[in-house]
């Protein structure tokens, strides 16, 4: 029997297991979202599959996503970075994640953990959605739009209500598989 994914994933065996064991999962624990946030803010103007194929890269070069470690990087790792091949070197995107990083701990301090905040925006649960195909997934929604703003009034950077609606994805807050995937 074919297993029937969402027509997105089936570009190779990455991007299939990717789909399968993580998209629309919900995740609650900080280690995991930061990571998310790091990488879906990478991605802002990228496709998903090109950080999605340098994902191990940015976890080795990013002190597996330790945000404790991330916020006190130097201007000397800054430039490492900037000369890690295995990663985007964009200056303004590992600035921003450093500069996450802070505030990151700042909401965890408020609330008691990211996973706390992030979650309040949808009620403590995934929003499962019906969608039939690629079309009719949105980009961005009025929740990713909240949370964006909400964000970037905290001082975070680099995710705007596109990135943010791919986030809420990624970490499961949102379930668009399509009606007829196995993973639905």
């Amino acid at each position: 029997m074919e297993i029937i994914r969402c027509g997105w994933s089936e570009k190779d065996d990455l991007y299939r297991k990717y789909h399968d064991e993580e998209w629309g999962k919900p995740v609650d624990g900080d280690e995991t979202i930061f990571e998310f946030l790091v990488l879906e803010s990478f991605q802002a103007g990228l496709s998903w599959y090109t950080i999605l194929k340098k994902r191990e890269n940015f976890a080795e070069a990013f002190d597996q996503f330790n945000y404790k470690k991330i916020a006190n990087y130097s201007e000397g790792k800054v430039e490492e970075l900037m000369n890690n091949a295995g990663i985007i070197r964009n200056r303004l995107k590992i600035l921003a994640t450093i500069n996450n990083a802070e505030r990151f701990q700042e909401v965890q301090k408020e609330f008691g953990s990211f996973s706390k905040y992030i979650w309040n925006f949808v009620d403590g649960k995934p929003i499962v959605n019906h969608p039939k195909t690629l079309s009719d997934v949105p980009a961005t929604t009025e929740i990713s739009d909240s949370l964006s703003k909400d964000l970037k009034k905290r001082g975070f950077k680099f995710l705007g209500s596109t990135v943010m609606y791919a986030y809420m994805q990624a970490t499961g807050m949102v379930n668009d598989h399509l009606v007829d995937c196995h993973c639905k």
